[in-house]
This record gives structure tokens, C-alpha cells and sequence, in this order.
């Protein structure tokens, strides 16, 4: 059987097996399980974004205490930008921390991601959004340099890949594949028709 006559289910997947037997002749593939795993992938990586939220919101204990917590007069950005150090953007950084609309278009983010993730919709805009914090996020740790502008050593142990960038493929990865439509509302997303005349929303 060749590559181009594979059986494929309703949802563009091909069995594992038949994969297997044609991975001479064929790129990558959506198998099946594969599918099953990015489907599981792409919910628990909503679940990272909402435990963010949820953490900086109500003060949980682990990143953020009950005294830090913005239902309490906490800034959700504070704590992380008012400590960044190192690269050619801290200040601006520094001067982003505990500014309301900061505070605001983070925790925004961090919830409509984690939906969007979680149910599968809008994935295009979840990874855009998501991927563009990741980047914000590595900017202002800045893994390039080695030493902060006090002179004391970062601790960084890569200078250019840290698990901002991994988790900014990711995402994207999650998006090209189509990953709601395992386990997801993807499918339901992409039949609605404003959704289906603005390709972006998908």
C-alpha cells in the first residue's frame, strides 16, 4: 500500500501500524496515538497557563503567597519584572513591573490562553499570543549574558535555548497540528461560520 493510499479516519489521522509499515516512503505523519498525545499535550499545557493564573490570582502558596495575591493588592508582574537584571531591555522591564495595565494584559493572557488550550479554540491566536510571552518572558531573563549589571552571575546555563523557547514551539506546534480536534472542541471551532471566514481564529 503506498503512502498516498493509506486509510485515513474522519479526524486526517492514519493508523499506527500502517505508518510503520510505509515510514520509507512517507514525511511525518499524524498517527492515531500521535494525535491522542497532542491532544493530551495541548491540555495539559492549558492547565500550566491556568494554574499561572489561578496561583497569581488567588495567592495558592507556591509562586505567589496569600499576601501577593492580586485579589489582594499583589502585582501579578512585580515580583518577576522589578528583578529582572540582566540584558539590554531590563529597564524597560523594571519599569513595566506593577503597572496596572501590565498586571492586566498578563493575567488576561495567562487565562484566555489557558482556555483556548484547555478547549481547543482559537488556537492560532492562543499560540500567537502565547509564543509572543514566552518571547517577552525569555527577553527579560535574557540567557545570553553570563553576568547581571551588578556583576554577580546570572546562573544561566544556556545562552540562547531556555524552556520559554520550548514552550513557544510548542504552542505552535499545537496550532499547526490541529490539536483540538483530539479531545478539543476544534472541529465544532472551525465549522462556526465567522470562524470559517476568518481563517485566523482557528
Amino acid at each position: 500500500m503506498s503512502a498516498h493510499n493509506l486509510p485515513i479516519t474522519g479526524a486526517m489521522q492514519i493508523p499506527g501500524d500502517e505508518a510503520t509499515k510505509t515510514a520509507t516512503t512517507h514525511g511525518a505523519v499524524m498517527t492515531t496515538t500521535a494525535a491522542k498525545v497532542i491532544g493530551v499535550t495541548r491540555i495539559l499545557a492549558g492547565l500550566v497557563f491556568l494554574w499561572a493564573f489561578a496561583d497569581k490570582l488567588f495567592g495558592l502558596g507556591y509562586s505567589t503567597t496569600a499576601k501577593a495575591a492580586w485579589i489582594n493588592g499583589g502585582s501579578p508582574t512585580k515580583g518577576f519584572l522589578s528583578h529582572v537584571e540582566a540584558g539590554p531591555l531590563a529597564g524597560m522591564f523594571r519599569g513595566w513591573a506593577g503597572a496596572p495595565w501590565a498586571d492586566w494584559l498578563f493575567m488576561i493572557g495567562l487565562l484566555a490562553i489557558g482556555v483556548a488550550l484547555i478547549a481547543g479554540v482559537a488556537m492560532r491566536i492562543a499560540a500567537g499570543s502565547g509564543a509572543l510571552m514566552m518571547v517577552f518572558m525569555w527577553a527579560a531573563e535574557w540567557p545570553l549574558a553570563r553576568f547581571t549589571e551588578a556583576g554577580t552571575p546570572t546562573g544561566s546555563t544556556n545562552p540562547l535555548l531556555d524552556y520559554h523557547i520550548v514552550y513557544a514551539l510548542l504552542l505552535i506546534t499545537l496550532a499547526v497540528v490541529y490539536a483540538g480536534n483530539t479531545f478539543g472542541f476544534g472541529r465544532w471551532w472551525a465549522s462556526l461560520p465567522l470562524v470559517r471566514k476568518n481563517p485566523w481564529l482557528f
